[in-house]
């Protein structure tokens, strides 16, 4: 399934139209998708950017035309030799804060084109590296000789299957991906799942969990409500402002020296 096909699902088990995603899922992977209902939509940027945890194989050998098994074999390389150390070492270069080409599968834009558009139309062009971070990389024996298993959490932007295939070139020839799945976005984990057909609706305010909280009165969540600057709480934010009841007000943002609101959801499940 896109995760598109995911949205269209929700729109049909929870007869709303207001359903969006925090951050495209590939076709070919599984896992966590994190998605908002209503006015909450406008408040999925901050569950974007959110550090996101990943499994996956590595197929060491074989080069693909979308550096995952979806793709046709495009180069081979005799990397029978290679052990799970020399790729432990290897991925400390692919640890940290790193600039990564982003691949021609990928949904960026380029001209105005989306470059799987271009991809699939034969056509490559130029991109230019990004900075992303990895924060954790860890390989281990996979299922199979030539095979190996990994976990990366990363930040948001970062493309696991260039990981896989940069890890190819460092170990002397080429690699893929296969198996992806996403097990986390910040603390949403696995655990958090639910079906399709049965989605599980969280509240506002524990979708923000990943976000200091700021617990205000009667009186300031009314002044929150017409999207007044706060005095700035600790912290570098964003910030989730909660009422009284527990209700979601608003995520404010830093302001010189203040906090203004960047969405405003008081009443975003009134409808």
């Amino acid at each position: 399934m896109t995760s598109h096909d995911v949205v269209a699902a929700l729109r049909r088990s929870l007869g709303e139209k207001r359903i969006g995603h925090s951050g495209t899922l590939d076709p070919d992977a599984t896992g966590v998708l994190l998605c908002g209902v209503g006015s909450v939509t406008r408040a999925l940027r901050f569950l974007t950017i959110l550090p996101k945890t990943y499994t996956a194989e590595v197929v060491l050998g074989v080069e693909t035309s979308t550096l995952d098994s979806s793709g046709e074999v495009t180069a081979t390389y005799d990397m029978s030799a290679v052990t799970v150390d020399q790729a432990r070492l290897a991925v400390v270069q692919l640890t940290g804060d790193i600039l990564q080409v982003p691949p021609m599968v990928s949904a960026l834009k380029v001209d105005g084109r989306r470059l799987h558009e271009l991809a699939r139309e034969g056509i490559e062009v130029e991109r230019q590296p990004r900075p992303v971070t990895v924060h954790s990389f860890t390989v281990d024996a996979g299922s199979q000789a030539g095979v190996l298993a990994i976990e990366v959490t990363c930040s948001s932007g970062t493309y696991v299957r260039t990981l896989a295939a940069d890890l190819g070139h460092l170990l002397g020839g080429g690699a893929h991906l296969r198996n992806l799945r996403r097990t986390a976005i910040g603390s949403f984990s696995d655990l958090d799942l639910s079906p399709l057909d049965q989605p599980v609706l969280l509240a506002p305010a524990v979708a923000l969990r990943d976000y200091d909280r700021i617990t205000v009165d009667a009186e300031t969540a009314v002044l929150v409500r017409h999207g007044r600057l706060l005095p700035a709480p600790s912290g570098d934010g964003p910030w989730a402002v909660v009422g009284p009841d527990d209700e979601l007000l608003a995520v404010y943002e830093p302001f010189r020296g203040e906090a203004k609101p960047a969405v405003v959801l008081a009443g975003a499940f009134d409808s």
